[in-house]
Parts: structure tokens; sequence; C-alpha cells
């Protein structure tokens, strides 16, 4: 199948959208566990909590946004999430001008702020199928992907500078402008009409999208995997700061590079995604992220013992370069093997594996306030290593190309997992 088939005009309006919303989203995550730590004071323990606040919205309006995104204008619903998150950064800059910043105020701002990010994370994937052709798919995926790529390169890094030079304000006013830019964007977007939704009860047109992933050979462990993933890594993101910051003795400037090598690592994932894809098998391309995820939280728990800025970089470059690749062939496989009407459920179960985000960043908070920091990477490391042989022993990982319709009897396997 080819994956060089052109985007049209009105996707590269979508792909830059994303660019200023994941950038939004970058600046503000980079800046809220720095201002909690540097303003407020917080230890490891308020920080789990933070990020669980941080995190919330991909548990809890997961569903919701999947429901309005296949019975509304998925643009419209992408917009009107950005100008919320412009408004609740607004409010936190207000807040830290006048001195009445707290830990409650900064979660709960927050927790609004990620409504943005969620209401994306659904609806984008869905709006993509109706904006380029099938053969496409991987390609519109990779420059989608690349543009967040970019985000997580630049923004941790920007947020972490402009935090240490100024302080967090002018970072989250950045945010909230960012986010404005990409609803315009989106306003601009030509939509094509989608038929009418049905008048069945939203509960039960959910129940037929869960039932439809826990079915499918190939959408089932991937939705696992990707669980066990989440909940690793934000087990590593609840306590990196205050870990890097203490134990590390890095500047606030030196965590936002080290976090923007995340980006960096998804950056090189993207670019090299489609030529990787018409050349490697497509199974081949879904085990990387897994295993180089698991090589990665090595890295982060060897700095217990080597207290090292570069090996903690190094373990989160990696935990981009694979995992970039992952969501671009899943993304792919889940555009490709779902009917378009469910488009949007599908997806939003798949953000809703997202909600393993504030689990992990719970455990995280617990087990790092009662067990120290080294204890939740030797944990998250755990988790890295089941997730990775959970996907080894599944189909997905046998795929020899993209499918290349809704029929899951027809899959095109090959003969050994490599």
């Amino acid at each position: 199948m080819s994956l060089t088939a052109p985007l049209p005009a009105t996707f590269h309006r979508l792909a830059w959208s994303n660019l200023a919303a994941q950038c939004a989203e970058q600046v503000a995550l980079a800046a809220a566990p720095l201002a909690a730590v540097l303003l407020l004071g917080a230890g490891e323990g308020l920080s789990g909590l933070l990020q669980t606040a941080l995190t919330l919205p991909f548990l809890l309006l997961a569903v919701p946004a999947g429901l309005l995104a296949d019975r509304m204008p998925r643009r419209r619903l992408m917009a009107s999430a950005e100008v919320l998150r412009a408004l609740a950064l607004a409010l936190i800059v207000t807040l830290i001008a006048t001195g009445q910043l707290t830990m409650a105020a900064l979660a709960g701002l927050g927790f609004v702020s990620v409504c943005g990010t969620v209401a994306f994370s659904v609806a984008a994937p869905a709006l993509v199928p109706a904006l380029v052709a099938p053969a496409a798919f991987a390609a519109a995926n990779a420059r989608i992907e690349l543009a967040r790529t970019v985000a997580f390169a630049g923004g941790p890094a920007l947020g972490g500078l402009l935090v240490g030079w100024t302080g967090p304000a002018p970072a989250f006013a950045l945010a909230a402008a960012l986010s404005l830019v990409a609803a315009r964007l989106l306003a601009g977007i030509a939509e094509p009409p989608r038929p009418r939704a049905s008048g069945r009860r939203p509960l039960d047109e959910f129940r037929d999208g869960v039932r439809f992933v826990a079915a499918h050979p190939l959408l089932r462990p991937v939705f696992v995997t990707q669980l066990v993933f989440g909940t690793s890594f934000f087990v590593i993101l609840a306590i990196f700061v205050p870990y890097a910051l203490r134990h590390l003795q890095m500047s606030a400037a030196a965590v936002g590079t080290t976090l923007a090598m995340y980006g960096v690592g998804m950056m090189i994932g993207a670019l090299a995604a489609t030529r990787l894809l018409r050349h490697v098998a497509f199974g081949t391309v879904v085990a990387l992220g897994p295993l180089t995820g698991f090589a990665a939280s090595a890295l982060l728990a060897l700095t217990i013992i080597v207290p090292s800025a570069a090996l903690a970089a190094s373990g989160f470059f990696l935990l981009g370069v694979g995992p970039i690749l992952w969501v671009i062939s899943t993304t792919t496989l889940r555009q490709a093997v779902t009917p378009p009407q469910m488009l949007g459920r599908v997806s939003a179960i798949n953000i809703l594996s997202y909600g393993a985000r504030p689990l992990g960043a719970a455990i995280g908070a617990v087990v790092g306030a009662r067990f120290g920091a080294e204890a939740c990477l030797c944990l998250a490391m755990a988790g890295f290593a089941v997730q990775a042989g959970y996907i080894l022993l599944s189909p997905a990982v046998t795929l020899a190309r993209q499918p290349d319709g809704h029929d899951a009897a027809a899959i095109p396997l090959r003969s050994k997992t490599p």
C-alpha cells in the first residue's frame, strides 16, 4: 500500500492547529510542577497529586468527548476546548500576579486546561479520515505527530527557561496565547458534513464502541499495552521534577531541557515513521514503542546508582523515539479497521486508556511520599517490562502491513513475531 499519497491543504491547517495546541499544553505542563515546587514548596507527595489532577480529564472526559465527536463538528469541539484552556491559563496568570495562587487553584485550573488536550486527542484522529484518503493515513498521522513532537521538544524547555528567568506567569501567559491561535486555525478547517447521529442513547452508542474494541484481535492488545505503558510512565512523571531538582541537583532550566529530550526523540521517530512503515513490517513498528519504553525506564532507574543528568535525558529521549512510532502505527491501525461512524467513540476508548495517567500519578504520589522517588523508578521499570512482554505475545506485532478494511478476519499476518 502506498504511504505517499498527497495531503490536502485543509489537513495542513489541522496539523498547524495541532502544533499550537500541543505547544500550549507542553509549556503549561512544564510550568505547573515547577510553580508548585518553587512558589508553593511542594514535595514528591504534592507534586504527584498535582500530576493526578492534570491527568484526570483523560479518565473523566474521554467518553463524553468521544460521543460529542460523533455527534457534532469535530473542529468545533476542538476549538471550543482550546478557548476554555486559554481562559483557565489566563486565570492562573492572574492568581500568580496577585499573590493568590494555591495548590488547589493550580490543580483545579490545570484540570480545566487539560480538557483541551482531551478534546483534541479524541477528535483529531477521528477527523483525519474525513480529510485524507486511506492510503495517506500513515503519512497524515506522522505529520500530526511531527507537529506534536516539535511541541514536546520545545515546550518543556521553553517553559523551564521562562520559569527560571522570569517566573511561572509568563509561561502560562504564552500557553494561553497559543491556545487561542489553535482555536483560530481550527475555525478555518473545511470539515465535510457527516450524516446526522442516530437517536440512540449515548450510553448504548458507547457500549457499541467498547464491544468493538474488546472483541477486536488487534485493538484489544493495543489498548491494554497502552494502559500499562501510561501507568508506568506517569509513575515516573509524578516524581521526576522534585527528584531531578534534589537528587540529580538540576536547575529548573536543566529539568525543562531534560524533559524536552522526550520531544526530541519523538521528533526523530516521527520523521522516520513513514519510511519505516514503507520498508519494515507493520507489526515490527508496533513492537518498537513498548520495547524502547522498557529500555528507557531502565536508564532512568540507573540514575539511582549513577546520579547523571545525561542518563535521565537519554531515558526521556528513548521514551520519545520508540513510543511515537507506536502512536503513529496504532492510530493508523485504528483508523483502518474502525467504521467511520464509530471513529469518535473508538478514539475515545483509546484516550480512555490515558486514564492510567492519573492512576500512575497517584501511585507515584503515594509510593514517592512513603518510600521515595527511587522506589517509583524501580516500580515503573517493572511496569514497562510487563507491557513489552504483553504486546510481544499479541497478533498485533505479526502484522505484515496496514490492514485494508474493517474485517477483523482479513488480517495480513506474518508467520513469525519480530
